[in-house]
């Protein structure tokens, strides 16, 4: 019995201790893999590993307010990358993983 509370005391330590420093995955409102289309983030388009499908990248931009897509391809940072009209000129247009829609 005397060697089962030392042992006890120091298992539930280790395991406070190792709960402590592994904080949730999704900490916080920042932590966002797509953004919502009314945000932006300035140092976009940003490299990564972008899931959007061609007509998900399409139908995102679109709801941008660009017309006429055209050319989409994912380039090799992840980034879908083609051209399309704003205010009736023809711009080029990125689309990054987290969903930010840039003209170029």
């Amino acid at each position: 019995m005397r060697t089962f509370i030392p042992i006890a005391a120091a298992l539930a330590l280790i395991a406070s201790s190792a709960s402590a420093q592994n904080p949730p995955a999704n900490s916080g409102p920042g932590n966002k893999a797509i953004n919502s289309p009314a945000t932006t983030n300035s140092a976009a388009p940003v490299e990564g590993r972008n899931s959007f499908t061609e007509g998900q990248a399409r139908s995102r931009i679109e709801a941008s307010g660009f017309a006429e897509v055209s050319g989409l391809q994912k380039d090799d940072a992840g980034v879908w990358r083609g051209k399309a009209k704003k205010d009736g000129k023809a711009v080029g247009v990125a689309l990054d993983f987290q969903g930010n829609v840039v003209a170029k």
